[in-house]
């Protein structure tokens, strides 16, 4: 009988201690005893946090909350904790792109100048594919801010910030180099195709869709961020709460909250296409192509790497006081994302160390 009742609970989906397992061969004790040490670090007295979820197969097979998420309030963090995505917020803005494509609203090979008709002469021939993958040559407007500058820039302030340079680092599509100025340019272009604010945009369009019903592309005194992480930063005295920046309110290319719960929502409305085709979200996470035939490891706002020699879409989100990263195995059906509030650690190595917990 105990034999039995032992194959019974194998079998189960089982929920314990914020741990939900799918028919998977580590125990749930094992399970989160494992990726408990994976992040000691973050589960610790007194520290900022860290919120961390696996995917397999459109199943919640863990989640977890570590730390503060307001050091100065003594705020837990939870599993339906808004981080800043940072630059994950790419994969949002691609998508968004992607579907106004699909609706014949614009050609991902629409030059710039048809959004931007006074643009400067040397980005004559870049198109939005090239600002999806980086390969625009665009120089990247961070390097252009002025160190002393403490007034926050948005999207469309980058796109003047382009009318103060000349030239391109390279001429389109012939190199890849990252670029965020592409992205805040990408968000610019949702908002003159579609008529609507980029926040309104994605929200009716994508997180609506998907059911993401907190996640916000944020915009002081507009919108709120609810269950808020504040980032912070360690100084010789302790932890110091340091949210903002002054590119923080530039949405297209880091400006989207959201939760480790409801990136769940959104990777397996990804999978299961739910918001575009089959044939396009494998563009998406495909490898660009230079005009001389090279491919590189950039898709449509993923990154492309082989890791244990599984090739698959990943993407960090790194800006003051957060460090996030999100792994996508899609061949497995999983997913691990981290989600951090400090200005230190390597989400990229914890979600690697998480994600072999699944890949043996």
């Amino acid at each position: 009988m105990k034999r039995f009742h032992r194959y019974i609970l194998s079998m189960m989906c089982i929920a314990i201690s914020g741990i939900y397992t799918s028919c998977i061969s580590i125990s749930p004790l094992s399970l989160q005893q494992s990726i408990d040490n994976i992040m000691k670090e973050y589960n610790a007295p007194n520290v900022p946090g860290a919120s961390v979820l696996v995917l397999k197969n459109d199943s919640i097979v863990f989640k977890k909350a570590y730390g503060y998420a307001d050091i100065t309030t003594s705020t837990p963090v939870a599993t339906t904790t808004n981080f800043r995505l940072a630059s994950i917020t790419k994969q949002f803005t691609a998508t968004a792109i992607v579907l106004l494509a699909e609706q014949g609203k614009l050609s991902l090979d629409d030059k710039l100048t048809t959004f931007f008709p006074d643009f400067p002469s040397y980005g004559k021939e870049i198109t939005v594919r090239h600002l999806l993958t980086h390969t625009s040559g665009l120089v990247d407007y961070e390097s252009l801010i002025p160190d002393s500058q403490t007034v926050q820039v948005y999207d469309a302030d980058c796109l003047k910030l382009m009318y103060s340079v000349d030239s391109l680092y390279f001429p389109a599509g012939t190199q890849y180099q990252y670029s965020n100025t592409g992205y805040a340019l990408l968000a610019l272009i949702v908002e003159k195709v579609s008529g609507k604010r980029f926040a309104d945009f994605m929200k009716e369009h994508i997180f609506d869709v998907v059911g993401m019903k907190t996640t916000v592309a944020y915009e002081h005194g507009i919108s709120t961020v609810v269950n808020r992480a504040y980032g912070h930063s360690r100084t010789d005295s302790g932890w110091i709460q340091t949210d903002q920046s002054v590119t923080s309110a530039v949405l297209g290319d880091g400006g989207i909250y959201s939760n480790v719960e409801e990136m769940a929502l959104w990777i397996s409305a990804l999978w299961n296409n739910k918001l575009l085709p089959e044939k396009i979200q494998r563009q998406m996470w495909s490898e660009a192509t230079l005009i001389d035939g090279t491919k590189i490891d950039y898709g449509f706002g993923w990154h492309l790497e082989t890791y244990n020699g599984l090739r698959h879409p990943h993407h960090g989100g790194s800006t003051k006081g957060f460090r996030n990263h999100i792994l996508v195995f899609p061949e497995q059906r999983l997913m691990v994302i981290v989600l951090t509030n400090r200005n230190e650690g390597e989400p990229i190595r914890l979600a690697h160390a998480i994600a072999d917990v699944f890949l043996k």
